[in-house]
């Protein structure tokens, strides 16, 4: 049997021949970017999840056949008939996740899971459209592609009267029509892994957009010429994981993608100018369900991490006969309880639609993700509170090759640890809650599925409430 779901060396190989034009520290990266200081890392780490997908122990889950050729492509790109698939695709997302903690945001299976929901119910677009998003998803199933992706413009002025002219664009729109295809100029933000994917996949604005330039979609290579990512500072600071033990592995970068006057073709093209698909597509595809069960999937392990350096915390400086410990651990394991009941209730209640996808319940992941956007940031807290002084008094692996060494292993022992080991542990446990790394990652779940009011707003007006209004008031009409 064939496989066409790649593996590491395939993927780094792939990347390194993309040359897209991506600017790190105002200059243009003109050498193998898998091999560039700010981007070896999470490439690295990312080859590693193909080669896991294709492990002969995880083959069996991580896999399966393709309904085209019938060769083996990536279970991320599934799409589930069964409770048992959508079983499968959790488990997959989750086997990737552990390889960094939860830590890394745009795995694969994220955009592979919003193209497997596009091309699903491709015929809500309009003709051809419908025909190029469904081959997009076929294709990168196929292929095992990787998306980068965006929908959110550039924050020049976010007040409600505010309206762009057209013709110095800012926010990425059409500027022309050919016969062949459309021609972009301006700009989206926050493309993260821009420029090392093979594609970008670019989605409509979210809101109501007065001008029709602005109601388009589209997946191009990263490649395409005249399109450039423009690259935060790195956060992975040096190479050393010892020092730096998540962000030299994870540190994913964002950019500010700037389309200057690029060529998209027709045949790339998934809608334009059509307001009522626009309006409707995320609900007819059901696109939102199925990133909230990736993404909860994801920060149910990412959580358990958190409570596992927690624990590792209390145990090497032997803190757990404190009740006001056991209270802040216990925060972290009632999160974890939750999330993980939220996730299988979603799954449990799943429902086919029209098209004989089963979609997971929106409501149980609709709570877990509005939770986790206050629960996260307060298990970091816990996690700054139980290392306390410890989390800042750190040295380097240098230091433990130096000839202070003895006095490193006589004074920053642990009550059940070395100093070494001490250190490595208290070094992640900085790398995830003080370190900028850390601080991106505590933003990014923040506003990882958007404005945190806004997103519970909408919450309370689709959250079908009858059932609840009825039991009240059967009690207020009791005798």
């Amino acid at each position: 049997m064939n496989v066409p779901a790649v593996d590491g060396p395939t993927f780094l190989k792939r990347i390194s021949q993309l040359r897209a034009e991506v600017w790190f520290d105002g200059q243009k990266i003109d050498q193998n970017i898998c091999e560039h200081k700010a981007f070896k890392g999470i490439l690295k780490s990312k080859a590693r999840l193909f080669d896991i997908q294709l492990d002969k122990k995880k083959q069996g889950f991580m896999t399966y056949k393709s309904p085209l050729t019938k060769d083996l492509v990536g279970t991320s790109f599934l799409q589930p008939r069964t409770k048992e698939d959508l079983e499968l695709r959790r488990l997959t997302i989750q086997e990737w996740a552990k390889t960094s903690g939860g830590m890394m945001g745009r795995s694969p299976d994220y955009m592979n899971t919003g193209i497997m929901a596009l091309g699903t119910a491709w015929d809500i677009f309009q003709d051809k459209y419908g025909l190029n998003i469904k081959h997009l998803y076929e294709n990168a199933r196929e292929n095992d592609l990787t998306f980068s992706h965006t929908f959110v413009s550039p924050q020049v002025n976010r007040s409600l009267a505010y309206y762009e002219d057209s013709e110095q664009p800012i926010s990425a729109q059409v500027v022309e029509e050919k016969s062949d295809g459309l021609i972009i100029k301006g700009a989206r933000l926050l493309a993260t892994q821009g420029g090392i994917t093979d594609e970008i996949l670019v989605l409509p604005v979210g809101g109501k957009q007065i001008d029709e330039h602005f109601v388009y979609a589209f997946s191009i290579p990263s490649n395409t010429p005249n399109l450039k990512f423009i690259c935060r500072e790195s956060f992975g600071y040096r190479d050393s994981t010892f020092d730096h033990p998540l962000a030299a592995r994870f540190e994913e970068m964002d950019t500010i993608v700037v389309f200057n006057n690029v060529f998209v073709p027709w045949e790339r093209v998934f809608l334009y100018k059509n307001y009522e698909t626009a309006s409707k597509m995320y609900e007819e595809t059901k696109f939102y369900p199925f990133l909230l069960h990736q993404a909860v999937s994801r920060q149910v392990v990412k959580t358990e991490f958190l409570l596992g350096v927690a624990q590792l915390i209390v145990e090497s400086i032997d803190i757990s006969g404190y009740q006001h410990v056991q209270e802040k651990v216990s925060e972290i394991i009632s999160g974890y309880e939750s999330l993980k009941a939220l996730l299988l209730v979603s799954e449990l209640q799943a429902k086919e639609d029209k098209r004989g996808i089963m979609i997971p319940d929106a409501a149980p992941l609709y709570a877990a993700i509005t939770s986790f956007q206050r629960l996260y940031p307060r298990f970091i807290e816990i996690v700054q509170l139980l290392g306390a002084s410890g989390l800042i008094s750190i040295p380097t692996e240098c230091d433990f090759d130096s000839e202070i060494r003895p006095d490193l292993d006589q004074y920053l022992q642990g009550a059940s640890c070395n100093a070494l080991e001490r250190t490595k542990l208290f070094r992640l446990a900085w790398d995830v809650s003080l370190s900028a790394f850390g601080g991106r990652q505590t933003l990014y779940e923040r506003f990882f599925f958007g404005d945190p009011v806004r997103l519970s707003t909408g919450y309370y007006n689709g959250y079908e409430k009858d059932h609840a209004i009825s039991l009240a008031k059967s009690l207020l009409d009791m005798d």
